[in-house]
């Protein structure tokens, strides 16, 4: 098993004050790039650098007694880590990836400012056993802890796959309202051409009407001119008048006829139209007034 340690050697000589700016090249220098065992204890660290966590062959690890407030975020690429000692540095709390240290059988978190809930699931580690529960329970804590975060990482990608959703909604409704607005718009504009051209139709169709009235106007006025015959004129009422006196001279003519010349003479009606009509002819006689009327017409 290869062991180092930075108690001695170059590791040493690289403090500054008195902390240690650590990084893979000084674990090259002291010969650990497949380093099993490693004791940076008492080394003021304050971090870790990156490429720490490449050193997947480490089996035991001591960083007791140093200055670090977090481990890197990849600490977990230590697989094959079975013992962490931790004691009396300043970490709050420990990352993710420390779920993955599935090979951890022993740990010690004891003199750390840890949060509350960490602080009580690694207990006091003051022996062997007590260490051993340590690791065990922090890694079923930091594994619930990873689970915790990977349900929430899942949320917020469920919630932010929703908000898109919804935004590509509104995006299409939106779209959609748009076409609509120029789908209207395109037939209104239609509507309108059709009604300017049917406008213009019109209008033509007027000025070809009118040279034609004023043609047949013109034709017209020339046919006026001519003298027109005077309508026939009407019968009027004295004419009706007369017509009606005439049969009626008619009735009585043909009556005083019937009474005179045919055997109804005898009759009470005849014989008293006999007695007026010898009764007008008597006074006629005697006016004179038959007489003037005859010598009258014998002059005409």
């Amino acid at each position: 098993m290869t062991k180092a340690s930075s108690k001695g050697g170059n590791l040493r000589d690289k403090l500054d004050g008195n902390e240690l700016d650590l990084s893979l090249s000084d674990l090259n220098e002291a010969a650990l790039p497949k380093a099993t065992v490693l004791d940076l204890s008492c080394n003021k660290l304050t971090t870790l650098p990156s490429d720490f966590c490449g050193l997947t062959h480490l089996v035991k690890l001591d960083l007791s007694k140093n200055k670090l407030q977090q481990l890197p975020a990849d600490f977990g690429r230590l697989v094959n880590l079975q013992h962490l000692d931790l004691l009396n540095n300043r970490l709050v709390t420990l990352p993710v990836s420390f779920a993955q240290l599935k090979s951890l059988k022993w740990l010690d978190l004891k003199d750390n400012p840890l949060d509350p809930v960490l602080a009580k699931v690694a207990g006091d580690c003051l022996d062997e056993k007590q260490c051993k529960q340590c690791a065990s329970k922090v890694l079923q804590h930091m594994k619930a802890v990873q689970a915790d975060q990977e349900r929430e990482r899942q949320r917020r990608l469920e919630v932010e796959r929703e908000a898109e959703k919804k935004r590509e909604a509104k995006q299409r409704a939106k779209e959609a309202q748009e076409r609509e607005v120029r789908k209207r718009e395109k037939a209104e504009e239609k509507e309108r051409r059709r009604k300017e051209y049917d406008a213009l139709k019109a209008a033509k169709r007027e000025q070809e009407k009118k040279p034609k009235k004023e043609t047949n106007q013109a034709a017209k006025s020339k046919s006026g001119s001519r003298p027109r015959k005077p309508p026939p004129r009407k019968h009027t009422r004295s004419w009706a008048v007369l017509k009606l006196l005439l049969l009626l001279l008619l009735c009585v003519a043909g009556g005083l006829v019937a009474c005179r010349m045919t055997e109804l003479q005898q009759q009470p009606l005849c014989t008293s139209v006999n007695t007026i009509y010898d009764n007008a002819v008597r006074g006629l006689r005697s006016h004179n007034i038959l007489q003037w009327v005859l010598q009258t017409d014998s002059q005409q």
